[in-house]
């Protein structure tokens, strides 16, 4: 048995685009899976998956609510499939939680999901944290199945071989290009001293897609969102000279085009990884 189950009534897709993000890891500041949320707001379920067999849920408890002393509502861990457009393109997106559970089987099964579907490419999105400044735009790194398919500016990098601890969107990446479908990833370097959400870095995981799909892209209330925590980070860096100081010389970097090497981003991703995967708490930097 597939570990999806398709909605009875499919609409009529025409050689649609897969965008996939998964919460955790390759999902620091959650940019990746709020960019997609985005995208998808609003969009029809074509497939859900089997979530108990898919999950550990003592590592992804349901959150319970209880409202005055009474246990009312469980919300579960879930990976849906929506459709949605762009434009004129047909476009599915896949995100949720990164699954614990049947990487290889998943894999298999979303791939054949997608030849039945019919897709024509798959883009993979997510973030890193990386040695960069608040106050630069956030850098966004490439991955291709074939050379040339990256759009906007965006380059493959860095250069050289990564060792790194594989998500399941990479999985799924290397699965769907075995299938015949192309893959890209685009992948939003965010200030490793941020905690909590940066939505900065889903308004240009957007753009960046919008620029590969050529078609502006709705960004809905993430501007509002990223103007608010570029207020708390100036305020914080304007109020702790360490914090200034440090600030300061990643502007330096940046602006001398000193790009991170590839073994400053094994460092930081594996930092981010000690630290459980995720970036929780209130925005401020560490």
């Amino acid at each position: 048995m597939p570990l999806f189950k398709l909605r009875r009534q499919l609409p009529d897709l025409d050689e649609p685009v897969v965008v996939v993000a998964l919460d955790g890891w390759v999902d620091a500041g959650s940019a990746a899976t709020e960019a997609a949320g985005t995208l998808a707001q609003g969009g029809r379920v074509v497939a859900t998956f089997d979530a108990d067999a898919i999950f550990d849920y003592r590592a992804r408890r349901p959150t319970l609510e209880i409202h005055n002393g009474k246990p009312r509502t469980l919300q579960w861990p879930e990976l849906t499939l929506r459709a949605t457009r762009a434009g004129e393109r047909d476009v599915l997106v896949l995100t949720g939680a990164e699954p614990d559970y049947r990487w290889h089987e998943l894999a298999a099964d979303v791939s054949s999901l997608a030849v039945r579907l019919n897709a024509s490419q798959w883009i993979g999105l997510g973030a890193i944290p990386a040695a960069v400044p608040h106050t630069r735009p956030v850098p966004i790194l490439g991955t291709e199945s074939r050379a040339g398919m990256l759009k906007g500016g965006v380059l493959p990098g860095p250069e050289g071989i990564l060792r790194v601890p594989a998500a399941f969107i990479s999985v799924l990446d290397i699965t769907l290009s075995k299938a015949g479908i192309p893959a890209v990833g685009y992948f939003a370097q965010i200030p490793h001293y941020v905690s909590g959400e940066y939505p900065q870095a889903s308004i240009d995981l957007l753009r960046a897609l919008g620029r590969h799909l050529d078609v502006e892209l709705d960004v809905g209330r993430l501007p509002e969102e990223a103007r608010l925590m570029r207020v708390r980070l100036d305020a914080a860096a304007a109020r702790e000279e360490t914090t200034r100081t440090y600030v300061e010389r990643l502007e330096t970097l940046v602006d001398e085009a000193r790009l991170p090497s590839g073994d400053d981003l094994i460092s930081e991703i594996e930092r981010f990884l000690r630290e459980g995967g995720q970036q929780g708490g209130s925005g401020r930097p560490n």
